[in-house]
């Protein structure tokens, strides 16, 4: 911390009070601007955040991460933080893969979502938190232009809890709208998805035929989500579906973007999404085709 100090003590003595301001914080979008169904009464209501964590959300939204126009593709990922549906995850598995994903020239979209089991909530997981990842997708499809994101490239990614949210919205059919307004009327389901250690909501999936190529990642030690895991990539693979499967030796559950963590192979998971988003064409503009199966 002394280091810290004197480090940025120099450095505003240097060059100036201006040195010292803060990047501005990134801009976040309401996806319902009057409310999102059913909590219109409460979207403006104050979020509580405790440490890094967020929760009593009742104006779902995204937080937008552009990515560097010196090297974005057009792709767009919209990340979901885990927290057990009682609160966000908000720095390590939403801002932190974020920033992560836009080294690879990918401009990201963090949602914060309504929560289920938080204490007193009358939310529901598949009815209202699910709502708002399909939501999401819709809504950075229909904007799309707006962020230069190409629509056909949009990728939906969860931890945890998200990931619970990411299989219900990817791999299952869309429940009708009552009253859909122009967001509503754009495809709701993504076209690739990324589940990190996923929570077992929701799988086996009810639509597995139809589903986006994954990407899949847990820990070997992790009691909660490595069979879920496993038995999705089992489900999509018998399905035809494009996915690709990592376990981590030694490892358990939060290991985000490795954090607090020593272990290489976490620290370099990130590159190994890369890696897979590289060979499926989601980082190249007009890509995304589904693949040639490689061959000895």
């Amino acid at each position: 911390m002394r280091i810290a100090s004197a480090l940025l003590f120099a450095t505003v003595t240097l060059a100036g009070p201006a040195a010292a301001q803060a990047p501005a914080a990134p801009p976040a979008v309401a996806l319902w601007p009057q409310g999102a169904p059913g909590s219109e009464a409460r979207r403006n209501e104050p979020e509580i955040v405790e440490n890094s964590y967020v929760r009593n959300i009742h104006q779902p939204s995204l937080t937008i991460f552009r990515a560097d126009a010196a090297h974005a593709n057009g792709a767009a990922i919209i990340v979901v933080p885990g927290g057990g549906h009682r609160m966000l995850v908000w720095v390590n598995e939403g801002v932190l893969p974020a920033r992560t994903l836009n080294r690879f020239g990918v401009t990201t979209f963090v949602l914060k979502y309504r929560l289920a089991r938080e204490a007193g909530s009358k939310y529901d997981i598949a009815r209202d938190a699910a709502a708002d990842a399909r939501r999401a997708v819709r809504w950075v499809r229909a904007h799309a232009a707006e962020y230069s994101v190409d629509p056909h490239r949009i990728g939906l990614m969860g931890f945890s809890a998200g990931g619970e949210l990411v299989s219900m919205v990817a791999d299952a059919p869309a429940p009708p709208i009552a009253k859909p307004d122009a967001v509503d009327r754009t495809d709701g389901r993504p076209d690739f998805q990324v589940l990190i250690y996923p929570g077992p909501l929701g799988i086996p999936v009810p639509a597995a035929a139809g589903a986006p190529p994954a990407f899949l990642a847990a820990g070997t030690l992790d009691q909660c989500c490595a069979m879920p895991t496993i038995t999705l990539y089992q489900q999509l693979r018998a399905a035809g579906v494009s996915a690709e499967l990592h376990l981590f030796a030694d490892t358990d559950h939060g290991f985000n973007v490795a954090a607090h963590s020593e272990r290489v192979s976490l620290a370099h998971w990130p590159d190994r999404l890369g890696d897979w988003l590289s060979d499926g064409g989601w980082l190249r503009p007009g890509g995304g085709a589904k693949p040639t199966p490689s061959s000895y």
